[in-house]
C-alpha cells in the first residue's frame, strides 16, 4: 500500500518539474511534502525565473509547508522529489527533519541532463584554505559573543 502512495506523491511532484520547465520557472525539479496523507507544501525549482540559486524545488516546499504548518520543522512529515536532493537540499532537509524522503531520479540522471552537483559534495570535504572559492576566517571577539548571549538566553527555542 506505501509503494502505490510513494508513487502518487512522486508523480505529483514530477508534474510540478514539468509544470516548471513548460513555464520557463527553473530546471526539471519538483517537490511535494505530506503529513497525514494530506499535501502541506510544494514547490518547483524557481532558480532562474526567481534570479534566486537557493530556490530550489525541496527548500521552495520546505517553506511553503513550514508556512502551512505554522513550524520549522517537517515532524512527521513525507518529502517526495523528482529527483535526489542537491548538497544544498540534503542540508535543508536535514535541518527540517522530515520523517523520510523519497525521490524518483538519481544525482548521476541529473548529472548527465547537466546538473552535476559532484563537485560539491568533493568540496564539502576539502579544507577551507584549499576551496574552489576561498573561505578565508577572519575571527572576531564580537562574533565569538554571539554564542555567548545565545547561551545565556533563558528563553530560546532550540533547532
Amino acid at each position: 500500500m506505501t509503494a502505490d502512495i510513494d508513487k502518487k506523491f512522486l508523480q505529483q511532484a514530477i508534474e510540478l518539474a514539468k509544470q516548471g520547465i513548460e513555464e520557463g520557472a527553473g530546471g526539471p525539479f519538483g517537490c511535494i511534502i505530506v503529513k497525514d496523507g494530506e499535501v502541506v507544501g510544494k514547490g518547483a525549482n524557481l532558480v532562474t525565473s526567481t534570479n534566486d540559486p537557493t530556490a530550489h524545488a525541496e527548500v521552495v516546499a520546505i517553506r511553503d509547508a513550514c508556512r502551512h504548518l505554522g513550524d520549522y520543522q517537517l515532524t512527521d512529515c513525507d518529502v517526495y522529489a523528482s529527483c535526489e536532493p542537491c548538497p544544498m537540499c540534503l542540508g535543508a532537509l536535514y535541518w527540517a527533519r522530515p520523517r523520510r524522503v523519497i525521490y524518483a531520479s538519481t544525482r548521476d540522471e541529473a548529472a548527465a541532463a547537466g546538473f552535476d552537483d559532484a563537485f560539491i559534495y568533493l568540496e564539502i570535504n576539502v579544507a577551507a584554505s584549499e576551496r574552489k572559492i576561498p573561505f578565508d576566517h577572519q575571527s572576531l571577539v564580537e562574533a565569538a559573543a554571539l554564542f555567548g548571549l545565545w547561551k545565556e538566553k533563558g528563553d530560546k527555542t532550540l533547532y
